[in-house]
């Protein structure tokens, strides 16, 4: 572990689970960040719309922001910084975001599940401005599309040719009365068939979120 009186930077890599084909984000944070900041940024580097229940599960203890209906966690997420973790490298953890009990059963149901590891820990570049993401591939589901297997199955029965023929229906009758919502859900797939990460979209964003402008990081949907 490298030497410093300045803040460490962790390396992660982020894999979500049960997905195929893979995919994943790289992102480099400080050691300063806490565990709030490590959700936020989790949140904007994957691409999800942070309006479910999350939580962490490092060295067998739940982290996290407490919401309505959710967990009480014993340590607030933004007094916990990663620097009191211990956290070593190549070492693992899980966050967990959009669960809930099932009613059938009385038991957790887990959504997206995303592995972090921890791949290096590194000195902070000079004037370089940290959370960053330096790499992934894939877009993320549409949020409640029913978690992995709802998102495979519907990968697979959603065609593309369905989503064109909708709008050059539009076009060729000159009628545009699709509403917001089947309007955002065929953008939504237009992006997941692209399956193409925009890496730079992710870094604005994540630079607002560095220089405090919380209220337009809310925005980020889509």
């Amino acid at each position: 572990m490298p030497e410093s009186s300045l803040p460490l930077i962790y390396q992660l890599k982020i894999v979500l689970l049960s997905i195929s084909p893979m995919i994943w984000r790289r992102i480099l944070v400080s050691s300063d960040s806490t565990i709030e900041d490590l959700h936020y940024t989790l949140q904007l580097a994957m691409g999800w719309e942070d309006i479910h229940l999350h939580h962490f599960i490092i060295h067998g203890k739940q982290y996290g922001i407490t919401q309505p209906g959710g967990t009480v966690f014993s340590d607030r997420a933004c007094e916990v910084k990663l620097s009191s973790l211990g956290l070593r490298e190549k070492e693992k953890f899980l966050y967990e975001y959009d669960f809930s009990i099932s009613p059938l059963m009385g038991t957790w149901r887990y959504w997206w599940r995303h592995q972090i590891r921890v791949e290096a820990i590194l000195t902070p570049e000079p004037n370089q401005t940290y959370p960053i993401c330096t790499d992934g591939k894939g877009v993320c589901p549409p949020e409640n599309c029913g978690g992995p297997w709802g998102f495979m199955k519907a990968r697979e029965e959603f065609f593309i040719w369905d989503v064109l023929e909708r709008f050059a229906s539009m076009l060729r009758e000159k009628k545009f009365d699709m509403d917001r919502e089947e309007a955002s859900k065929l953008l939504t797939w237009l992006l997941v068939y692209q399956n193409n990460f925009d890496r730079q979209k992710v870094n604005q964003n994540l630079l607002k979120y560095a220089n405090g402008d919380r209220e337009s990081i809310l925005l980020f949907r889509g």
